[in-house]
C-alpha cells in the first residue's frame, strides 16, 4: 500500500486508497439491507492489506452503512483505522437535533470518538440554517469533549459559496468536494 502524508496538523499518513462504505453488498437488491458479514469481510480484507481510512455517512444504506462499519471496526480494527462519517444536516431542523443524531451515529458505529467528522452536503440552501442553529460551536464543544478529532465538510455547490464556508471557520481540517475531471464547470470543483 502506498501512503500519503496528511498535513502536519494531524501528523498521519493516509493510505492512498480508503474504503468508502457508500456502496456495500446488499441482500435481495434492497439498498437498506446490507449484507453485514460480507461487508465486514471486505472491509477487514482492505484493512489487513494496508487501508487505514474508512468513510461512511448517516444516510448511506438507510443508516446501515454505519452499522456495518461499526461491526468491521470491532476486534482491534478501530485502533488501526481512521473513521470518517458525516453529520446529516438535512435531518437537523433545530439545535436539539444535534446531540440526538450524533449519539445515534456513535451507537451505530460502536465507538465513542470519530476521527473525521463532516457536515454532509453543504450548499446554499442549508448552510445559512446550520450557521444560525450553531452547528460550528456545537462541533467545537464535541472536540473539547474528545468526541471529535477533526472537522470538515462535504460540498455540493458553486465556488463562491465554497470560499464563504472555508472563510467562515478557521479550524476546518479538510473537505470533500465533488470533482469530475470531465466536467470542470460543475460545482465548486
Amino acid at each position: 500500500m502506498q501512503y500519503r502524508t496528511f498535513p502536519n496538523i494531524i501528523g498521519w499518513k493516509s493510505s492512498a486508497l480508503g474504503f468508502g462504505a457508500m456502496r456495500l453488498p446488499v441482500l435481495n437488491g434492497d439498498q437498506s439491507r446490507v449484507n453485514i458479514p460480507e461487508a465486514v469481510r471486505m472491509m477487514r480484507y482492505a484493512f489487513d492489506h494496508g487501508v487505514n481510512y474508512v468513510d461512511t455517512a448517516y444516510f448511506y444504506h438507510g443508516g446501515n452503512s454505519e452499522v456495518a462499519v461499526g461491526e468491521a471496526l470491532k476486534d482491534g480494527y478501530r485502533d488501526r483505522v481512521k473513521l470518517a462519517t458525516k453529520f446529516p444536516i438535512r435531518y437537523v431542523k433545530t439545535s436539539a437535533d444535534f446531540d440526538r443524531v450524533f449519539n445515534e451515529q456513535l451507537e451505530r458505529l460502536q465507538t465513542d470518538q470519530i476521527d473525521f467528522y463532516l457536515l454532509h452536503g453543504l450548499n446554499r440552501r442549508n448552510w445559512p440554517l446550520q450557521r444560525e442553529l450553531g452547528v460550528l460551536p456545537w462541533m467545537e464543544q464535541k472536540m473539547k469533549e474528545g468526541r471529535l478529532k477533526h472537522l470538515g465538510f462535504s460540498f455540493h455547490d458553486d465556488y463562491d459559496l465554497f470560499r464563504e464556508i472555508v472563510d467562515a471557520y478557521d479550524n476546518w481540517t479538510f473537505c470533500q468536494i465533488h470533482f469530475n475531471y470531465m466536467d470542470v464547470d460543475y460545482q465548486g470543483g
